[in-house]
């Protein structure tokens, strides 16, 4: 029988974090007076995203421009309650940061990987894909390895672990404390970084369907599909984690938990309380 997917799941932000319930989003950081300063945001859907949610793939999509703009927001919230300022990023600001973030994105795990297997190979279709999806694999490996020296993205590595750690803590229906959350694993099967290397791989298929040997095709076909590889891939992420007691499935979610062995680290009690107060807000 699978499991009931209890709808929390959440993110590390600057000296916090964030977690997602029905309804809202709670965010708890800690301040330099080490408080905790907390911020709930509602969630509220109209008609027609309320009918469109429930759509497999298209709710995907939704998901995804809806956690990115989430999170946004609360990395925000975070670095002004982290570093003891209040003044908001301004638009243009923020804009920015989206455009910068987007294009080094692009830059890296799509243009990149497109020229670096045009040297490779001239073949097109599936051979072209997966020396294509190898290469972005391995590029986004070199990049977690890379900032995971950094010790500010050691700590948010560290919330990202007292995250999981509390997640786990609530699904097992134990009582939100710091002995408890302690017990359970920094890893979890519902991760984001599970969803990122799902998109990886679920991308290698899809784009074999482009057969073009023209790169401006290759690129502009990779830009547009996102939306659809991202709805495939959520659904992945919502069938392993609803299933993730089958030992088979639990093969498919490996890669992905070994990813999170670079993507969390063993958060420190501190931490733990900032995460059991985000918890205890979004619920």
């Amino acid at each position: 029988m699978p499991k009931e997917i209890l709808s929390i799941g959440g993110q590390a932000v600057i000296e916090g974090v964030m977690m997602r319930s029905k309804g809202k989003v709670a965010i708890a950081v800690r301040n330099p007076k080490n408080k905790i300063e907390s911020k709930i945001i509602p969630i509220k859907y109209g008609p027609t995203t309320s009918k469109l949610i429930k759509i497999p793939v298209i709710r995907g999509v939704i998901m995804l421009w809806e956690t990115l703009s989430l999170g946004f927001k609360a990395l925000q919230y975070s670095a002004n309650v982290a570093t003891g300022e209040e003044e908001d990023a301004s638009f243009k600001e923020m804009a920015t940061l989206i455009i910068i973030s987007a294009a080094f994105g692009v830059g890296l795990f799509i243009l990149a990987p497109l020229f670096l297997t045009k040297l490779i190979t001239k073949q097109n279709g599936l051979i072209f894909n997966l020396i294509d999806g190898i290469i972005r694999i391995g590029i986004l490996l070199f990049y977690l390895l890379i900032i995971s020296l950094f010790a500010d993205v050691r700590r948010i590595f560290q919330y990202h672990g007292a995250e999981h750690m509390a997640v786990a803590t609530f699904e097992a229906k134990k009582k939100l404390i710091v002995k408890n959350v302690r017990k359970y694993s920094r890893l979890h099967p519902r991760c984001g970084t599970n969803f990122l290397l799902i998109v990886f791989i679920v991308s290698i298929l899809v784009f074999s369907f482009v057969n073009s040997p023209s790169i401006a095709v290759k690129f502009f076909s990779r830009i547009i599909l996102v939306p659809l590889i991202a709805g495939i891939s959520y659904e992945f992420l919502k069938f392993g984690g609803r299933y993730s007691n089958n030992p088979i499935v639990m093969l498919f979610l490996l890669p992905g938990l070994g990813l999170q062995l670079i993507t969390t680290r063993k958060p420190d009690d501190k931490q733990i309380e900032v995460a059991i107060a985000s918890l205890k807000k979004a619920l």
